[in-house]
């Protein structure tokens, strides 16, 4: 079958299949796209000529952006599907860096094909080309080597076929996934080539779920058995392997409290007797006492990041060993844990088998029952509105205390960065497996938006909301336009600030003053803390296409969030939060975090600070 390269490309993926458990599902469901000289006669030509049946295709506006979008498909999507995103050379393509670092340090399979200078080199530097004088074959697409789970540049047509098929096998590897990248070289793209036929058929590509070793099984189960303040702490992985139930059973037969990470909540649900709650920096009272006291942790499913373990000082028990149960034997390693590579839902459920009759002592499942009860008496407390407050402005957390209000199972949230994700974490009764979408591996601003829109393409029908602050919604606003173009009606709450707050919180913590942190005016004396900003975030998302709702105190946001849950267009709720509580409502941090304080300082504020951070920084364990 002759064909060009791209031609050939779209094809193979249209022909491309996951399947999971039995259940079959298309694995490129889409391609988004950015047009320049460096794929526009390529897969540009390619997707026109395929049709929309073979390859749906959906116009970006920024390729960062886009491949946000096809992360928060893929993520809904359970990892099954995912969406391809092809840019031209040049800027299109170091633009995707970002999202690819995203993608995979997330876990999140996404096809990144960005266009490539010629590989015949028949003008040489092409426009956009970056010229290496020690290396001719270096273009701007290595960038993405470090942050792709697997990259390849396609120089010759029959290089295709074997670089399409272990682009292939890394995406839908459970272990592996994340960014792949093909280049793809602008001439080859457009080459023509004899393809054999069986290179097009149908392939479906099993998505694997290893059992335990016995041993290691055997190990973990006696482990429990002899532990008397055992604790879970359950990651994203739970949500990849759909093991939601597995862990509840587990929970519901040992009485073990599950503590969750920002990638695992909601995977008990709101009110389910062993949750306690976000753990670490960002999380509860309840999960970070437990945790401090646990002697023995199963970590499940995480990839335990320093805002898990509160920077190596949130484990505190003399004696605590850690028990691993992921799929990937790096993370099942850390903390010098006892390994447990597996498949969370065949693990959990392997281990409740072996666990048959055991269960931690009475006391102890009481006492942190009773300590999450108080803990959700504060949640109360922080979204409460006293009838003064009606007709003022709403703090943070009363945002979320409204919306809370409002929403049921079939909403989604949306966030990634700010301060949001801390009250979110602390504060949000999920209501479903996957109500709460938080990308908290990278925390990348910017995320939100467009990851919305890619949920909402994969979860048509169901409310989904994007939670942002004005620094978050002015990093990347542009997929709105996407959105509105398409007829996906995201709901965007932008809380107006007026500045990077969270960071600007911070910066005060650490003895920075909240320098450069604010959105005001310069002073007298050089530093922004003149009146804020004229910005108008509220017209600039009307002037994108959404219809927009100001709501300036507490009364108007609860009509507004109502109205904007029942609209069937893209729209956009504005609030400018209290201030200067921009940020209050919730308890402080309940774990300590790690940033690094000046050791030396003439200003009061930073020696204040490096005490404290000394303080802290004395309670790191090494875990061995």
């Amino acid at each position: 079958m002759r064909l060009t390269v791209a031609q050939a490309l779209v094809r193979f993926l249209a022909a491309q299949y996951t399947e999971r458990d039995g259940r079959r599902r298309r694995l490129v469901a889409a391609t988004w796209g950015i047009f320049g000289h460096g794929n526009v006669a390529g897969i540009g030509q390619a997707l026109l000529e395929s049709g929309p049946q073979a390859m749906p295709f959906l116009q970006g506006r920024n390729e960062q952006a886009m491949v946000h979008a096809a992360v928060g498909y893929a993520r809904q999507s359970g990892r099954l599907s995912t969406h391809a995103v092809t840019t031209s050379i040049g800027p299109g393509a170091t633009n995707l860096v970002t999202g690819a670092a995203l993608a995979t340090i997330n876990r999140i399979p996404v096809l990144l094909l960005p266009g490539d200078t010629f590989a015949t080199r028949p003008a040489d530097p092409v426009l956009q080309q970056l010229e290496v004088p020690h290396a001719g074959d270096v273009s701007v697409n290595d960038c993405l080597r470090p942050v792709s789970r697997h990259f390849d540049r396609v120089t010759r047509p029959e290089a295709l076929i074997p670089a399409a098929l272990q682009a292939v096998r890394v995406l839908t590897d459970p272990v592996q996934t994340g960014a792949v990248t093909l280049a793809l070289p602008q001439d080859v793209q457009a080459e023509a080539y004899d393809w054999p036929e069986e290179f097009f058929a149908e392939r479906v590509w099993g998505v694997r779920r290893p059992r335990p070793d016995r041993a290691e099984l055997a190990a973990a189960a006696d482990a429990v058995r002899g532990s008397a303040r055992p604790l879970i702490v359950a990651g994203g992985g739970i949500r990849h392997s759909e093991a939601q139930a597995s862990l509840a059973a587990l929970a519901e037969a040992t009485g073990i409290p599950v503590a969750v990470t920002q990638a695992g909540k909601g995977v008990l649900p709101y009110g389910h007797p062993a949750d306690v709650g976000g753990i670490g920096h960002t999380g509860t009272a309840t999960a970070a006492a437990l945790a401090r006291e646990a002697d023995l942790v199963l970590a499940a499913g995480t990839r335990l990041s320093d805002f898990t373990t509160a920077s190596a000082t949130l484990f505190q028990h003399p004696g605590v060993r850690f028990t691993g149960l992921n799929l990937d034997p790096y993370d099942a390693h850390k903390l010098a844990a006892r390994p447990l590579v597996a498949d969370a839902r065949e693990a959990l459920d392997e281990l409740r088998e072996a666990l048959a009759g055991h269960r931690v002592d009475a006391a102890y499942e009481t006492a942190y029952r009773q300590e999450a009860a108080r803990w959700e008496a504060r949640v109360d407390l922080a979204y409460a509105v006293p009838a003064p407050d009606e007709e003022l402005p709403p703090t943070q957390a009363q945002v979320l205390g409204l919306l809370d209000a409002l929403v049921d199972g079939s909403d989604i949230l949306v966030n990634a960065a700010g301060s949001l994700p801390g009250d979110l974490h602390k504060l949000w009764r999920a209501r479903s497996a996957d109500q709460y979408h938080l990308e908290y591996g990278y925390s990348c601003m910017g995320y939100e938006i467009p990851a919305a829109l890619g949920v909402a393409l994969a979860a048509p029908g169901r409310p989904v909301w994007a939670l942002v602050g004005d620094g978050t919604y002015l990093m990347n606003p542009t997929e709105i336009v996407t959105a509105v173009q398409e007829g996906v009606p995201i709901r965007v709450v932008v809380l107006d600030n007026h500045g990077y707050a969270s960071i600007g919180g911070l910066s005060g913590a650490v003895g920075a003053e909240g320098f450069g942190t604010a959105y005001r005016f310069r002073a007298p004396d050089g530093a922004y803390t003149g009146d804020p900003l004229p910005v108008d975030l509220a017209a600039n998302a009307a002037s994108l296409g959404m219809a927009v709702i100001r709501a300036r105190t507490v009364r108007d946001l609860r009509e507004a969030l109502a109205e904007a849950r029942s609209a069937t267009r893209p729209t956009c709720v504005y609030v400018q939060t209290r201030t200067p509580d921009t940020v209050s409502g919730p308890p402080p941090a309940q774990a300590w975090w790690d940033v690094p304080v000046a050791e030396t300082a003439t200003r009061k504020a930073a020696s204040q600070a490096r005490e404290e951070y000394d303080r802290q920084a004395a309670q790191r364990r090494r875990h061995l």
